[in-house]
């Protein structure tokens, strides 16, 4: 859990968010923002199409660097006696 809140997660996560967020609040909202129809209720849809693409980026990262460690960890028990 404590690899969530490491920059590196974190910065990518944040990025990806931006970016993947910025895609899908224009394909759902674009014609509400054009019509300047954007309420409290697209806001917390908007909202939310930001976190999902974060938590989706976080989780596969911790998980990328589990396996990745779980791997190093019966690498070295390999040639342990």
């Amino acid at each position: 859990m404590k690899n969530a809140f490491q920059w590196p997660v974190v910065r990518r996560a944040l990025i990806l968010a931006v970016i993947v967020g910025t895609l899908l609040i224009g394909i759902n909202h674009g014609s509400c923002i054009a019509r300047g129809h954007f309420n409290s209720s697209c806001l917390v849809q908007s909202v939310l199409t930001f976190l999902v693409p974060y938590f989706v980026s976080t989780v596969s990262s911790v998980l990328t660097m589990s396996d990745h460690a779980k791997a190093q960890h019966d690498e070295s028990q390999k040639y342990v006696s």
